[in-house]
């Protein structure tokens, strides 16, 4: 059997280690160790989040460190804050006891002055998201010159975020180091350019395939109308009454909206999005860390680099636009080797992107019934009937009530007494599952278009104007495009907030440089064109009106 001490970890650290429960490496750290102790190779390791990437090189890093020299020797860069300060927390754990040394994290939303006398008192290595340590730099408060390693965590995730150039950056600014190692769950064009223009011949492991998805996470969907997405939402989590998980959103305005309408509901949860401050969101993470919460509704910048353990299901409320986007949401659970579970709440339309995310993490995708009132308090029912079974007396003086207790239930049969506990907690449910909808898309009411859905996203017929879904839809022509700013969610978002509709009435989106085309469902083609036509944007007359009245450039 490989073990840590077998792939060269010293004493120090092993005592270290062992105390937290390490007995056999993980697959990446087993690769990588032993090439990383070398201290001068370039190295590039791919595998999913939750693998143990931050001991796979953690560990080496420690054991390489000249402690007798109090200068920053390596330096660990990462997406977010919670990565930050979760890197700096597993290594102040790593490390041998006796060794005096420093690790010190640098981040935004904190103050720059204390992380300023943090680093002039000296410290070993720097863990920093590329933001904050860019500032540093260009302040002169932290000296790169002898830093030796380089860890890039979470690559993807940074280029996702746009930090490209900063990373670039911070390379130019380490001319003295003696390897870079780059960690990333995909691999991405702009990594592979990052590591061909940075890095000499690197020594590349791959654990799994390359952006294919935890074999520990089971991977189901949900079928349903767009209108049926959020009762499906409520539907899943009232299935699964120990559920501890993370709902994805698109928008923050989304994740504060179901957020608002649970809480109403009585769930505990929270949102998390950018329009909170770091004193909120620390907040929100330290409830959820303690389970205090039985869910985070988030979107994909605000979940960035949360490291929680534990986490049953990934719920994704709508499918994300960039397929690698949903590898980085799924790997939330399943960490660590437990089993986890992610969830897609899917409509017709959406089917054929499904197909390409199955594709991409080269796994099958379980289609799942959204289960229907009976099941859902059948479940419910018997989740805490299991939990006051499994309830503890042992620490209250319960039996100075029993007296009580027997007196007050003693004209009752026990089926009676039964029968009253589980009204009490059950009333509310039965209540409001009593006639509950199915929500389901049966096979037969979507007839033959059914291998449609899943093999094309958008099919047309010869005048260009009707989908494969439902309705005949209209395409308009705008004069805004990328020039004016804009992105596809963005501008999507722009058109739906200025013309007060639902985004389940767009279809295709195609945007140019100066112009852009939106097809629109017919039954609020006029509405959309009279709510958008003439407005101004940013000192420019909107233009909006019919496509076929508009020759296309």
């Amino acid at each position: 059997m490989v073990t840590f001490e077998s792939l060269g970890i010293e004493a120090g650290l092993l005592q270290s280690i062992q105390s937290l429960g390490f007995v056999q490496p993980t697959p990446i750290q087993e690769k990588a160790i032993p090439v990383l102790l070398q201290g001068t190779k370039d190295f590039v390791g791919l595998a999913q989040t939750g693998t143990g990437k931050t001991a796979a090189f953690g560990l080496p890093l420690l054991q390489l460190i000249n402690k007798q020299e109090r200068h920053p020797q390596a330096l660990i860069v990462c997406p977010t804050r919670e990565l930050c300060l979760q890197i700096t927390s597993d290594l102040d754990k790593f490390k041998s006891k006796a060794d005096k040394l420093s690790v010190t994290a640098v981040y935004g939303g904190a103050s720059i002055g204390d992380q300023i006398k943090s680093l002039k008192k000296g410290t070993h290595v720097i863990v920093a998201t590329p933001g904050r340590l860019i500032d540093l730099i260009e302040r002169k408060a932290v000296q790169l010159d002898k830093i030796h390693y380089i860890i890039l965590d979470e690559a993807d995730e940074m280029l996702n975020m746009g930090f490209k150039d900063d990373i670039e950056f911070i390379l130019k600014n380490t001319p003295n180091r003696e390897s870079t190692w780059l960690f990333s769950a995909t691999m991405p064009s702009e990594i592979r350019q990052v590591s061909k223009r940075y890095m000499e011949q690197p020594f590349e492991v791959t654990i799994g395939k390359v952006n294919a998805g935890n074999s520990n996470i089971d991977h189901q969907y949900y079928l349903t109308q767009h209108i049926n997405r959020y009762e499906t939402l409520k539907r899943i989590i009232d299935f699964n009454p120990g559920i501890y998980g993370i709902v994805f959103t698109r928008t923050k305005a989304d994740a504060q909206q179901i957020t608002e309408a649970l809480i109403r509901e009585g769930y505990e949860i929270e949102a998390l999005h950018g329009d909170l401050t770091q004193a909120q969101r620390d907040k929100v993470m330290a409830r959820f860390r303690e389970k205090s919460l039985q869910l985070l509704i988030a979107t994909d910048v605000a979940a960035r680099g949360i490291d929680v353990q534990g986490i049953t299901h990934v719920i994704n409320y709508e499918l994300p636009d960039d397929t690698e986007v949903y590898t980085h949401r799924s790997g939330r659970t399943g960490r660590a080797g437990n089993s986890g579970i992610s969830v897609s709440i899917v409509t017709p339309r959406e089917v054929y992107r499904l197909r390409q995310i199955e594709n991409m993490v080269k796994t099958k995708f379980h289609k799942m019934d959204i289960p229907g009132g009976r099941d859902v308090c059948r479940k419910q029912f018997f989740h805490f009937i299991d939990k006051l079974l499994q309830s503890d007396i042992s620490h209250g003086e319960y039996e100075t009530y029993l007296p009580t207790l027997k007196e007050k239930f003693a004209h009752l049969e026990k089926e009676e007494i039964l029968q009253k506990v589980a009204a009490l907690e059950f009333d509310r449910f039965l209540r409001y599952y009593e006639n509950a909808a199915d929500l389901n898309i049966r096979e037969e009411r979507r007839g033959d278009r059914k291998k449609e859905f899943q093999e094309k996203p958008m099919g047309r017929s010869a005048a260009g104007a009707k989908f494969n879904g439902d309705g005949n839809y209209q395409r308009l022509f705008v004069n805004l495009g990328t020039k004016d700013g804009f992105y596809k969610a963005s501008f999507l978002q722009f058109i739906l907030d200025m013309s007060d509709l639902r985004k389940d009435v767009l279809g295709r989106i195609d945007m140019k440089e100066m112009n852009s085309w939106v097809e629109v469902d017919n039954a609020v083609a006029k509405k959309m064109i009279k709510a958008i036509d003439g407005k101004n944007y940013r000192g420019r007359k909107i233009r909006m009106n019919p496509a076929d009245s508009v020759s296309r450039k």
